[in-house]
């Protein structure tokens, strides 16, 4: 964001906010959903020692907690705080 005001020289909030569209907030949550479930499927084989259970476990939470970010993501946009 900080780059991105300097290369594009925003001045303002507006011209901020209007940046991060709501495409832009489902590519970052698939990519770090990608990263995230990886990790829960690692954390959860060395739980369980079952691929299966890791891989079930992974599953769900891979769609709830994309759900969940892309929401948070699109809350903190509206919020002006920490923003120039």
């Amino acid at each position: 964001m900080i780059a991105e005001q300097i290369i594009e020289n925003k001045t303002n909030y507006k011209e901020d906010k209007l940046s991060e569209k709501p495409l832009r907030s489902v590519v970052k949550s698939v990519s770090w959903r990608v990263v995230g479930t990886v990790d829960t499927i690692l954390i959860s084989w060395i739980i369980t020692g079952k691929v299966k259970t890791a891989f079930s476990i992974g599953a769900i939470e891979l769609g709830t907690k994309m759900i969940l970010y892309f929401f948070h993501e699109r809350l903190w946009n509206n919020i002006k705080w920490g923003k120039k």
